[in-house]
């Protein structure tokens, strides 16, 4: 009998979930509200916060699957529209597209005999033995109760960077950008240089901003590595805050530098950010920074510090709360669903919703397709048998921990995610077996690819096109260590062998 799985979603995650859960023996049906493909890179008003003029964040050789490259000639930083065709490429090469319910909402998913119910449409209803949730978590903007917001006056009105499309509409105009993540910057960035009048920044603190490229080198390749998920691991917090406050520091200088506020002395009390484009901008005084904003009396804005400033349109870049309405009342009773809470073992799992995963919904820096495949993988894997499901042991002391801080979730790392994923799916490749890849195993980009050499469903190519993609720009083409990475892997040993000295004392 076909083990049918419902997948919410057709976005990357649930893309991955159905190619890899069909590769284990599954039947996934995937619905998506929308009329096609993409999630977020559908450019649908009603699921995507993508805008015409936007390009990745993340280089190209972290924003593909391991088993299906990107056509030759494609930019490092592809167009949404490049990344949304790749996805359509990746669903007609795994026979995929047949598997997509278009233009199907789903009402609700609750338990059932036999598995879950999956509410659909009006009155539509199947029973699923599995149920995976990837509907994304970057649906439901978050904005701020600021006192006299909802009479502002503005031309332009007030929206959430997720509904930010059209730059004509602030042409000539004055902006006011609220937040320092990503898209709050990229945003600034792309007003400013397509005709807005005036472009103001504000938020409450000032991260360090990193490029996309550090001599010609993709930043992503760098921030991202294993060796910085095990320096993390494995350092103290303060040592680790000071590598990569370095880091950032030698790639791009410190936001004081260009006119920008300075950040907290603690790199994690400041954050980290990325955009290309925004410090140059504020350095040619195209951009203004100003601290956060405590009232709005008309089109006039008054800052924190005192000055108040007129505007024609405003724009929150502030951040997501967690929008999964069509879970059953039962469901978030259990996973405590909030805002900004979700309660699973590793983003994916509970012991009390056996059957059940979710599929990205943690809120991290760096590419996100590297992570899913690897989720995706590893859900696979654990319902097939190919691996062993988490038992309720393995899994409560996690949830405990969880549960003691509040179900607060810090924002992770995308190195850190993955790692955590390939070591549960038994991908996690050893250096030690590949000598001649060592170097860009431990230091270079985390490829996909790269989790592809051991475990189930190696590749027998993967090796040289790892040692190809990984060489491509300069900085892991010798096998040989440098002398500051030994110095580097020196003290990782000598912080592992710390570590161990604790645990047995």
């Amino acid at each position: 009998m076909a083990r049918r799985v419902a997948i919410i979603g057709a976005g990357p995650g649930g893309l991955a979930a159905a190619r890899w859960l069909q590769s284990e023996g599954f039947e996934p049906e995937l619905f998506e509200q929308t009329a096609g493909l993409g999630g977020q890179w559908s450019g649908d008003a009603r699921c995507s916060g993508v805008w015409p003029s936007m390009r990745t964040n993340t280089s190209r050789m972290l924003t593909q699957f391991s088993d299906l490259p990107h056509l030759p000639g494609l930019a490092l930083y592809p167009s949404n529209q490049e990344i949304r065709a790749y996805l359509q490429r990746y669903a007609d090469a795994f026979g995929l597209t047949p598997r997509i319910r278009t233009n199907t909402s789903v009402r609700e998913i609750a338990a059932a005999p036999g598995g879950w119910a999956v509410r659909h449409d009006e009155n539509d209803e199947d029973i699923f033995e599995k149920v995976v949730v990837a509907s994304g978590r970057f649906h439901r903007a978050s904005i701020p109760d600021v006192p006299g917001l909802a009479g502002f006056t503005g031309s332009a009105g007030v929206l959430h960077t997720h509904r930010y499309k059209n730059p004509e509409l602030y042409r000539g105009k004055r902006v006011l950008v609220a937040g320092c993540a990503i898209s709050a910057l990229e945003i600034a960035s792309d007003l400013c240089m397509l005709g807005a009048a005036r472009v103001v920044v504000c938020h409450r603190r000032q991260r360090y901003v990193l490029p996309k490229l550090k001599a010609g080198v993709p930043t992503d390749h760098i921030v991202f590595s294993r060796y910085q998920a095990l320096a993390e691991e494995l350092l103290p917090r303060a040592e680790f805050g000071d590598l990569l406050e370095s880091l950032v520091i030698e790639a791009n200088g410190s936001p004081e530098q260009y006119g920008a506020p300075k950040p907290a002395a603690d790199f994690f009390a400041a954050g980290l950010t990325l955009s290309q484009h925004y410090l140059p901008l504020v350095a040619e005084g195209r951009i203004d920074v100003r601290p956060w904003f405590d009232r709005v009396d008309g089109p006039q804005v008054r800052f924190v510090d005192g000055r108040e400033e007129s505007f024609d349109g405003i724009l929150f870049g502030t951040g997501f709360a967690l929008d999964l309405p069509f879970l059953s009342e039962p469901i978030r009773r259990t996973l405590n669903l909030g805002a900004q809470r979700i309660d699973l073992f590793r983003h994916t799992f509970h012991p009390r919703l056996p059957g059940l995963a979710f599929m990205g919904m943690w809120d991290q820096s760096g590419p996100f397709f590297p992570p899913l495949e690897l989720q995706a993988r590893w859900i696979a894997y654990a319902w097939s048998g190919a691996v062993p499901y988490p038992t309720d042991e393995d899994m409560a002391p996690s949830l405990a921990e969880f549960d003691a801080r509040g179900g607060s979730a810090p924002k992770t790392k995308m190195n850190l995610v993955a790692l955590t994923f390939a070591r549960a799916a038994g991908v996690e490749p050893d250096p030690q077996r590949w000598p001649m890849l060592r170097r860009a195993l431990l230091f270079g980009p985390l490829l996909p690819l790269s989790f592809r050499l051991q475990g189930r469903d190696a590749l027998p190519d993967a090796a040289a096109r790892l040692a190809e993609e990984a060489a491509a720009f300069g900085g892991t083409q010798a096998a040989e260590f440098s002398a500051a990475e030994l110095q580097k892997l020196r003290k990782l040993r000598l912080s592992a062998a710390g570590v161990a000295e604790n645990a047995q004392t």
